[in-house]
C-alpha cells in the first residue's frame, strides 16, 4: 500500500521568488527523472493484526516492514522538464504530461546534460552492437571455415 501526498507548484524565473510569469506544474509524480530530494527515510516493524494475519495466509503475502519516505523538491532548485506546456491565461503557463504518449521527464540539471548522457547511453549501445557483431561474425565464419576443411578431408 502506498499513500501519496503532492503539494501544487510552479516553476519561476531563477533568482526571483514573486514573478508575472509562472509555470504551474500538474502531476508531477507522473513524471519520470531522479528530481526529488529524500529528506526522510524511516522502517519500521509491520503490525499485524487478526485481520492482517487472514489477509496474509489468503493473499501469500506477509509485509515484513514499512516504509516511511518523504521526498520533496527544494525552494530554489534548478530542474528542467520535458513534457506538454499549455498556455492558461495572460502569464499563466501549465506543464502537464503530454496526451500523445511522449515522455514526461524532470531532471536534476540543464537540457545539455541530459542530452549528452542519452548521446553517451546511444555510444555505448553502438560499441555493444558492433562488439557482438563481430564476435557473432567471426563465430559463424570459424563454424563455416571448420566444416569447409571437414569437408575437404
Amino acid at each position: 500500500q502506498q499513500t501519496t501526498n503532492t503539494v501544487p507548484f510552479s516553476l519561476i524565473q531563477p533568482g526571483s521568488y514573486i514573478s508575472e510569469v509562472s509555470v504551474r506544474v500538474d502531476s508531477p509524480l507522473e513524471a519520470r527523472g531522479d528530481y526529488l530530494e529524500q529528506v526522510h527515510k524511516r522502517l519500521r516493524q509491520a503490525k499485524e493484526g487478526l485481520m492482517d494475519a487472514v489477509v496474509g495466509e489468503l493473499s501469500g503475502e506477509k509485509p515484513v516492514a514499512l516504509e516511511e519516505r518523504e521526498e520533496l523538491l527544494r525552494v530554489g532548485s534548478s530542474i528542467t522538464a520535458f513534457g506538454e506546456l499549455v498556455l492558461e491565461q495572460d502569464k499563466v503557463m501549465r506543464l502537464q504530461p503530454p496526451k500523445d504518449g511522449r515522455s514526461y521527464v524532470f531532471i536534476p540539471s540543464d537540457y545539455k546534460s541530459f542530452i549528452k548522457r542519452h548521446e553517451n547511453s546511444a555510444n555505448m549501445w553502438k560499441g555493444l552492437t558492433a562488439l557482438f557483431g563481430i564476435t557473432g561474425f567471426t563465430l559463424i565464419g570459424g563454424l563455416i571455415h571448420g566444416a569447409i576443411n571437414k569437408d575437404k578431408n
